[in-house]
């Protein structure tokens, strides 16, 4: 299992099997919807892998229920109105309810763990004239589904890069749209913030030669406003472009509502780590979670249930 010292292994193969499956699971009954993002994306492989591994590992009524959205946005509307019980997120999107006060209710978002990080991605022909997102002027451009977390992205590096709503030609496009409008060229460049590598972008670069702009230019202005970014990089070999590109890098974080009972909770992060292996299968992107950095969840405080878990992981 990836990044889990032997000493944790063992207590983390208990809390995914044992304590979780008998008649005194506290998941018992429970049943599950788990807000993810477009089908192409990396929200929606994990959330597909994490919801077959809850449904084997622990006593629950059904299995749960996958629910394919337009990512981040979309995803904390869903569970602060009761309509999903997990949730993937950035980060960023988060942080903008965590302002002045920590939300209170028991709807209100408390994280499970740092999953993995996202990584920017400006994707347009290889044959595009545009080296920063600068040059994306006049062009035709998605900027994200509508309440997805890319769009907020969108908006702060083409802010950074001095490009307002006259400057480009924007349409809201998820993460499959984007792909065929890019490569049917009805749009010049799109964003997205997935982990590496996306498949709807590793399938585009299959058949249809791009280029990730660099973001090097931008990093210093966004990161001053919003520091919740960090500097990241694409490796070539993520798309078998010619040169690796200099990137912004955001946490995810796996969000349940507040009011989820301890046991619960405590049970769902004991599968994530347990499972970890088939969550890789599913996405190499899990290859990075990790019981030292899936604390990292800051502004969001963990729910009280991750924190007993991670203190029994920390001590075992």
């Amino acid at each position: 299992m990836p990044h889990v010292p032997l000493s944790r292994r063992a207590l983390l193969g208990v809390l995914g099997a044992g304590l979780l499956a008998g008649c005194a699971s506290p998941s018992a009954g429970t049943r599950l919807r788990v807000a993810t993002g477009g089908t192409r994306g990396v929200y929606f492989a994990l959330g597909t892998a994490l919801a077959q591994a809850w449904h084997e590992r622990l006593d629950l009524a059904t299995a749960p229920e996958v629910l394919a959205t337009a990512g981040s946005v979309a995803n904390l509307g869903l569970l602060s109105s009761g309509a999903a019980d997990v949730a993937f997120s950035q980060v960023d999107t988060v942080a903008e309810r965590f302002d002045a006060t920590v939300p209170t209710g028991p709807l209100a978002p408390r994280a499970l763990a740092r999953i993995y990080d996202d990584v920017v991605h400006v994707v347009v022909p290889a044959a595009s004239p545009a080296t920063t997102v600068a040059g994306l002027r006049g062009a035709r451009v998605s900027v994200g589904a509508e309440n997805s977390g890319v769009t907020m992205i969108a908006r702060r590096l083409l802010d950074a890069a001095g490009l307002g709503p006259p400057d480009i030609r924007p349409v809201q496009l998820g993460i499959n749209e984007s792909v065929a409008a890019l490569r049917e060229g009805v749009v010049d460049a799109f964003f997205w913030s997935g982990g590496l590598p996306t498949a709807g972008v590793r399938e585009l670069a299959q058949t249809t030669p791009i280029r990730l702009l660099d973001l090097e230019d931008l990093l210093d202005a966004v990161q001053a406003r919003f520091p919740e970014y960090s500097p990241g990089t694409v490796p070539a070999g993520a798309y078998d472009t010619a040169e690796p590109v200099t990137t912004l890098v955001v946490r995810n974080v796996l969000l349940v509502p507040a009011g989820m009972p301890d046991d619960l909770a405590e049970a769902l992060v004991g599968t994530l780590f347990s499972d970890q292996a088939s969550l890789a299968r599913a996405s190499a992107a899990a290859l990075t979670i990790d019981t030292r950095s899936a604390i990292g969840t800051q502004p969001v405080p963990l729910h009280p249930g991750a924190e007993r878990f991670y203190r029994a992981a920390k001590t075992g």
